[in-house]
């Protein structure tokens, strides 16, 4: 079954909830000689949605590895709960939830069947878990798929009944590595959804994930990591207020016609298909500049728009683009 199948055990009263339900300090990883995690430290609050951002191989995973006790850490600690992982991780597992970026129920077990199994090797009665699987398979849209095996459901199917699995001892913490990649639209909005639902029943998420739309729609605060360092922590929009410019201009003209070098006021310039798209500081002497070049040029203004940078936008400013 794996260790990530196994940290969903039924709620310990004895285990003391601060207010920081995650800690961690110094966090360190190596495989060999390579640094996949590099004295990263930082704080979840209880009851927060905690996005963790970061470009593929930049040490999501194996940080999620470590918070929840699969991987152990080279160097430094995290304590869930107010306890130590490397003392108490069986206390610990025992009010956590953790949903891999790949979906993990058997494949050869029918969808009531995976619940079964968890509910059963957490100690939960037959009539408790026919009761609460019954609850989340309807509640995830596959009830009607209870008796198939999950060997012919779809990549999103999985995910929803990982999820499931995941919330069937109603844990206190839940772990999700990556919860919407690559599904359908309608599973992840299902998935957005239900983590609303549960965070507004005083859940604490910690949610690794690198969809800026996900964590800009979700989160309360993410943290970036980028080559195994954490670069940011902060709220959405503080993050977004770290790109290049604080604005973005957008523009279209007719006939198409644009020189970057006639615009002294912008310190990023993007051409995405027929509009511009100016990065500044200084929206109004850009937009002073845009009324000067159609009337030289003798261009119609189409569209202009300004807005505040994305957190794709910042993302990118505070990570790189390596696409250029």
């Amino acid at each position: 079954m794996g260790e990530e199948f196994l940290v969903n055990l039924k709620y310990s009263p004895d285990i003391p909830h601060s207010v920081d339900v995650i800690e961690a300090g110094g966090l360190t990883k190596y495989y060999g000689e390579f640094l996949a995690v590099d004295h990263i430290s930082f704080r979840v609050k209880k009851g927060e949605i905690f996005g963790f951002l970061g470009p593929n191989g930049a040490g999501k995973t194996t940080t999620i590895r470590m918070l929840t006790g699969i991987l152990k850490p080279s160097e430094g600690w995290v304590r869930i709960f107010g306890l130590d992982t490397g003392k108490d991780i069986l206390r610990i597992k025992e009010d956590i939830g953790v949903v891999p970026e790949m979906a993990n129920p058997y494949i050869d077990l029918t969808a009531m069947q995976n619940l079964f199994l968890v509910g059963r090797l957490y100690g939960m009665r037959k009539g408790e878990i026919r009761e609460r699987g019954e609850e989340l398979l309807h509640l995830f849209g596959i009830y009607d798929k209870k008796d198939k095996k999950v060997r012919s459901f779809s990549k999103g199917l999985r995910q929803r009944l990982s999820l499931a699995m995941a919330l069937l001892p109603d844990p206190e913490l839940l772990f999700l590595d990556e919860p919407t990649s690559g599904l359908d639209v309608m599973s992840a909005r299902l998935i957005k959804r239900i983590i609303r639902d549960e965070n507004k029943r005083g859940k604490t998420i910690f949610m690794s994930t690198h969809n800026m739309g996900d964590a800009n729609e979700l989160c309360n605060r993410i943290a970036i990591i980028n080559h195994g360092k954490i670069i940011a922590i902060d709220t959405p929009e503080k993050i977004k207020s770290m790109s290049k410019g604080h604005t973005v201009i957008e523009v279209s003209f007719e006939p198409f016609k644009f020189k970057p070098g006639d615009f002294a006021y912008g310190e990023k310039i993007e051409i995405a298909g027929d509009k511009v798209r100016i990065h500044t500081r200084y929206p109004d002497d850009v937009i002073k500049e845009i009324v000067h070049y159609a009337e030289k040029n003798k261009l119609k203004i189409v569209s202009l728009t300004s807005r505040t940078p994305t957190l794709e936008e910042a993302f990118v400013h505070l990570v790189g683009d390596e696409s250029e």
